[in-house]
């Protein structure tokens, strides 16, 4: 029977000639920078200066001539976003940057996820033809929407498509592509989000504008793109892009506009519900607070409440707008926890054998919504690639994926479609997280042709978790000050993995918080004064017993409660060494 694996604790390794390359840095952070790949104190320069130019970015030029005559004529343009974070951020980035540039006739349209399904399809296309719009804009999606850019080019509509997803094997017949990962594209930041690509493009058509005096000629003013990056950073870091160098600068240069007071309205009300302090804010909060309380639109309802927040130009109005989305998190989470228990009976039932290398479920009841979540909440507890599926009606059902390291699970949908034609509608995705729709008659045969996909893919050490952390630390590093240099230093994230340090404690105190959390007061050795911790969602037989020492993966944390801060270390995983049932 699979049961929760444990994680293999290593230690990431540093290079010394990268080490010697940071001579100005804290010892500490070039440990941590080094780890990281980082190679040069020119690495770290996270000023806009730095950011890459559009000028690399294939097909920016074509579309920034098709949005010119656009404006040029009062045309009327028609955003297609999608029904995630960084759609919501890109599509009202979009519609901010047009209407700044002169647009008189520019609206958006989100396909509903539940009607609709994903990106640029045919039967959006005859919603959005009622409109009348001249070009559609589609933004992070439209790459894999061959049908639909045809049938938007039959209706008389041109498209320009704004993408960072991975193309297929035949690209759509738009009259313009915006994404780097096309073929031929230059452009180096391949992990860019959709939301950077939109603003790489609104960026370049400032330029043209600007070249050509068109905000002189109206009366308009200079449309300061920095005003944007604030959408920038939170639709980046809620996609879990890799934060390579030019999405540590878009995403630091928008937390500081975040920070001062300087983001939009609905941003900073979605900051406020959520809970946070915007002078702290930094990256995690916006991919784990921030970010779900916008995507809550989307996953359960219609994202269009999570762009007119984004897009409100007052601070009531906006605020009322994110407590509405804080309510649709709340209950988005207590669909999930009831899907987590049903899923974890499901694969008790199943009987799955330790050496399966991969995991499909189904369940009739599903919430199509949270089906993404449930699969990455399977995959980090078995460390699988795991499937979720939901019935979609007229007996389809759609599925999200979730992978792990040194399995491309989009490239193993591509095979299963390659060797099975006709098993899979359709799909699309990344490495790590992919979407597809099948017949539900299908499900066994496509699971059965996925696991022995995943059987010829996936090497038996990748199927054992790792925990990489960055080594222990001293006692005198145990601090307060460590911890806000180490917050400071960032951004930290996907590709930029935020600091993690491992040790062996002994237990002092523990208490069980809310039935999932586990509070300790621990000890190092005789020097380690004792130091708070907090685990968050603890597997119940970690709750049953009483620990007196435990070897823990940990980063450092500030707890700040009634104005006083306290250092606290948040458990990332947890090894009883010396424990006994209660």
């Amino acid at each position: 029977m699979l049961r929760p694996g444990s994680r293999k604790i290593v230690r990431r390794e540093v290079d010394a000639q990268r080490l010697s390359a940071l001579p100005s840095i804290p010892p500490l952070l070039q440990k941590i920078y080094a780890a990281r790949g980082v190679g040069s104190e020119e690495e770290l320069q996270l000023g806009l200066p730095k950011l890459l130019d559009y000028s690399n970015l294939k097909g920016v030029a074509e579309a920034v001539e098709l949005l010119k005559d656009a404006l040029t004529q009062d045309k009327h343009l028609l955003i297609v976003g999608d029904f995630d974070a960084d759609g919501a951020t890109s599509c009202a980035l979009a519609m901010k940057a047009l209407m700044a540039m002169g647009a008189k006739k520019v609206g958006y349209l989100v396909p509903n996820r539940f009607d609709f399904g994903y990106g640029l399809t045919p039967e959006i296309v005859a919603v959005a033809a009622q409109q009348s719009p001249d070009i559609i804009i589609t933004v992070d999606n439209g790459i894999s929407s061959l049908a639909g850019v045809t049938a938007a080019r039959q209706a008389g509509i041109k498209v320009i498509v704004t993408d960072h997803h991975l193309p297929g094997a035949q690209l759509p017949q738009a009259d313009a592509i915006v994404n780097p990962n096309q073929p031929g594209c230059a452009f180096q930041a391949k992990n860019t989000a959709g939301v950077g690509v939109i603003f790489y493009l609104m960026t370049a058509l400032r330029a043209a504008l600007r070249e050509n005096g068109w905000f002189e000629s109206r009366g308009l003013p200079l449309p300061n793109m920095a005003d944007y990056l604030d959408l920038v950073a939170l639709g980046t870091v809620a996609d879990v892009v890799p934060l390579d160098q030019n999405n540590r600068i878009l995403v630091e240069q928008g937390i500081r506009r975040i920070r001062v007071g300087k983001a939009s309205a609905g941003l900073m009300a979605l900051v406020q519900v959520a809970g946070k302090d915007a002078s702290r804010l930094v990256a995690g909060d916006l991919g784990f607070s921030v970010g779900p309380r916008l995507n809550a639109a989307g996953r359960l309802e219609d994202m269009s409440l999570g762009i007119e927040c984004l897009l409100a130009t007052d601070a009531q109005s906006a605020l009322a707008m994110a407590v509405q989305l804080d309510e649709l998190n709340q209950v988005r989470k207590e669909i999930e926890q009831d899907m987590k228990v049903q899923a974890l009976e499901a694969l008790a039932h199943l009987d799955i054998k330790v050496d399966m290398p991969a995991i499909c479920l189904f369940d009739s009841g599903w919430h199509q919504g949270v089906i993404g979540i449930l699969a990455s909440r399977i995959k980090e507890r078995y460390h699988r690639p795991v499937i979720i599926f939901a019935d979609a009606g007229n007996g389809e059902i759609k599925g999200s994926a979730r992978s792990i390291p040194g399995f491309h699970i989009r490239d193993a949908l591509d095979e299963v479609a390659s060797q099975h034609p006709g098993l899979l509608q359709k799909f699309g995705g990344h490495a790590m997280a992919a979407g597809l729709s099948i017949q539900r008659a299908d499900f066994e045969s496509f699971t059965q042709a996925f696991t022995q996909s995943a059987q010829r893919l996936i090497a038996a050490q990748d199927l054992e978790a790792i925990v990489q952390t960055d080594g222990a630390l001293t006692s005198e590093q145990q601090s307060l000050d460590v911890a806000q240099l180490l917050r400071s230093a960032g951004p930290w994230g996907q590709g930029f993995a935020e600091p993690l340090f491992d040790g062996r404690f002994d237990v002092l105190d523990s208490r069980v918080l809310g039935r999932q959390h586990l509070k300790l007061i621990l000890a190092g050795d005789s020097k380690t004064r004792p130091v708070e911790a907090i685990a968050f969602f603890v597997d119940a037989e970690l709750l049953e017993q009483t620990l007196f020492r435990v070897h823990i993966v940990y980063k450092l944390d500030i707890n700040e409660y009634r104005g006083e801060r306290r250092l606290q270390l948040i458990v990332e995983y947890l090894e009883p060494l010396a424990s006994n049932r209660k």
